[in-house]
């Protein structure tokens, strides 16, 4: 054991440098920065559509970039794309297996993919010859459930999973491109930064990593919470990044500084975050808990400044538009909900 500890010592002794190292070029915090900007004022939204049709619960939901139409996936077995204005059913596709955990929209709106307990990615073609919505592929590798999915292109896909990896496959083949290990516990989330170059990962093992897609290598660790990750986000800008966990707060991270800027916590606020989404300019962030609500805060005054009540179970998800109009979130009690 005598080595196991040496080790154990010099690995505390690095981390105690890098924390002395942020400290030293720390040369203001958010609060001194924002201290002469006033509070949001209250942020009141109203439920402006509600989307039925799931028979169970909502797991997940992602918009399309032309913020119209949304895709959901629930553990009914079907993925729905929806119109959101009209809250008409664009398709509803029929899953080989129900218990799906994630969905995303392909940024150029021509397919969905969907991915869970199966530990698969299935991705869906919307725009097929026939009209019919067909499998296209079946992306098989990982050795755990998939978290999470986002299209990169109509030919790449990055997944994130309960084996603790990130993988980025070549849909057209079928094959892994990368797989990103590092996390010491199941990745729970996932979200590529807005120039595609870089995706930030949040995990079990209470740590949030950002990868460079082109190298396939770890860029940056972030700590600080207490417990799991569920949620995480890059700021609109791409220098930031947003992390939900079960400890009852969100963070933000700075990825220039390299270090936490603020804590996202209420006294009042015992239960987790499942789920977050930053308003386009970045000032609001909207954070889905288990308490069935979801918190407004202000990003860098860090109060609460609004929230939305309207589910009667736990929100799972929650999406700001590509033209930052609307919200939706998606719950436990099978429906969506659209707001503004």
């Amino acid at each position: 054991m005598g080595e196991m500890e040496q080790l154990r010592k010099e690995a505390d002794n690095l981390k105690d440098q890098i924390t002395a190292a942020r400290k030293a070029v720390q040369d203001t915090t958010l609060q001194e920065a924002a201290a002469s900007i006033t509070v949001v004022g209250r942020v009141q939204m109203k439920t402006r559509k509600t989307l039925r049709g799931h028979l169970a619960k909502i797991y997940a939901m992602h918009w399309s970039t032309d913020s119209k139409l949304c895709v959901s996936a629930s553990q009914d077995g079907k993925l729905i794309v929806w119109d959101s204005i009209t809250t008409n059913k664009v398709n509803a596709i029929p899953l080989k297996s129900s218990w799906v955990m994630t969905c995303a929209y392909a940024p150029s709106g021509n397919l969905v993919a969907c991915g869970g307990l199966d530990n698969m990615c299935s991705i869906y073609n919307l725009k097929g010859k026939d009209g019919n919505v067909k499998v296209m592929r079946e992306l098989a590798a990982h050795t755990g459930y998939l978290s999470c999915c986002r299209f990169l292109s109509d030919s790449e896909i990055i997944t994130s999973s309960g084996d603790c990896t990130c993988v980025l496959w070549d849909i057209e083949t079928g094959t892994q491109k990368t797989v990103f290990a590092g996390h010491q516990g199941d990745c729970m989330s996932l979200a590529v930064s807005p120039d595609f170059k870089f995706f930030i990962s949040g995990a079990c093992d209470f740590t949030a990593k950002l990868w460079d897609i082109r190298e396939g290598t770890c860029r940056q660790t972030f700590g600080g919470h207490e417990s799991d990750i569920n949620a995480i986000g890059f700021f609109p800008n791409g220098n930031a990044v947003i992390t939900g966990s079960d400890d009852a707060t969100c963070k933000l991270y700075d990825l220039r500084a390299d270090q936490e800027l603020i804590t996202y916590q209420d006294s009042s606020i015992m239960c987790g975050v499942t789920s977050l989404a930053p308003s386009l300019s970045g000032r609001l962030i909207l954070a889905g808990y288990d308490d069935f609500n979801v918190n407004i805060w202000d990003s860098l005054k860090a109060e609460r400044v609004g929230v939305l009540a309207g589910h009667d179970n736990r929100v799972s998800c929650i999406g700001v538009s590509t033209d930052g109009m609307a919200c939706c979130t998606g719950s436990w009690d099978s429906f969506l909900k659209i707001w503004n």
